[in-house]
């Protein structure tokens, strides 16, 4: 690692950097209430399926024409003189039976060494097509593309200052009470590679499952590979514990902590909430089916 890399600013746009993959991974966003409200296809268009709190996401969409909402909080404080608080917020359209529209919006405060600024942070927008179902070895196999744009603030640390393009790969599969997602993703940011790097990549294995009832459970390991020269950081490994719980067919919520196992500074606290929407005010195609669906489920 060069020198800049122990700075504590520095520190935390890498952070920002980690908290900022938008829909396609954040640390905000992923699986604990899959085993309980998601099943390998969701019959239900009304179901929610949460893709936080967990690094990973799965493979599955919103159903066409249908809205889900995602908020949640994430706190975490590296030192006692330093601390940050993210407000990360999700929308996820169905665009047909298998392509969903992601637009991530982002709110966050941060305390750095007696000063503390807070703002919007990044924008990203993403789009993820589940390109197989139930198929051998990969399960439910989906791609996720987006980019984020920088409307955030390095200076004021509510952003990263790069346009980042991500691509993910995921891989889901559920049987009974119990679910698994595998992710693997690369990412590409504009600028000079200072103080985040241009390119960094992530895994995560995710799995999850129901406790009873409504209560589901998640325990995902998830890590970010080192990078060389100037801009390069050591590998970071953490894991994603914590309950989650079905309030209504259309609303998940979660809270748990992300364990520090090597390199990401400290352990953070997460809360959150799922929310299907419903259905949007017109109705084409498969959004029809979506619709006569729902009839049948609330049936």
């Amino acid at each position: 690692m060069g020198p800049a890399a122990s700075t504590p600013s520095r520190r935390f746009v890498v952070l920002r950097a980690r908290l900022d993959r938008g829909l396609l991974v954040l640390l905000l966003a992923g699986a604990s209430g899959r085993a309980v409200a998601q099943s390998t296809s969701a019959p239900d268009p009304r179901a929610a399926q949460p893709e936080r709190p967990t690094v990973a996401t799965h493979a599955h969409t919103v159903a066409p024409g249908y809205v889900e909402i995602e908020v949640g909080l994430l706190g975490i404080h590296p030192a006692p003189d330093s601390g940050r608080l993210d407000v990360p917020g999700l929308v996820k359209i169905g665009i047909s039976t298998h392509v969903q529209l992601d637009v991530f919006v982002d709110w966050n405060r941060t305390s750095l060494s007696g000063r503390t600024s807070s703002g919007v942070g990044d924008t990203a927008l993403g789009l993820k097509w589940r390109v197989l179902d139930k198929a051998p070895a990969l399960g439910d196999f989906a791609v996720q593309s987006s980019v984020k744009l920088p409307t955030g603030s390095p200076e004021r640390l509510t952003g990263t200052g790069t346009t980042d393009f991500s691509m993910l790969l995921i891989s889901s599969h559920a049987t009974g009470p119990f679910s698994l997602d595998v992710n693997v993703g690369y990412t590409y940011r504009s600028g000079s590679g200072l103080p985040v790097p241009k390119h960094s990549t992530l895994w995560t294995v995710s799995p999850a499952f129901t406790v009873y009832g409504r209560l589901g459970w998640t325990a995902e390991v998830f890590g970010y590979p080192g990078t060389r020269g100037l801009d390069g950081y050591a590998p970071e490994v953490g894991m994603t514990v914590g309950p989650s719980f079905v309030l209504h067919r259309s609303v998940v919520v979660d809270a748990g902590v992300v364990v520090n196992v090597r390199g990401l500074g400290a352990n953070a606290l997460y809360a959150g909430i799922t929310w299907n929407v419903g259905r949007l005010p017109f109705a084409t195609g498969g959004q029809r089916r979506a619709r006569r669906a729902e009839a049948l489920c609330h049936n």
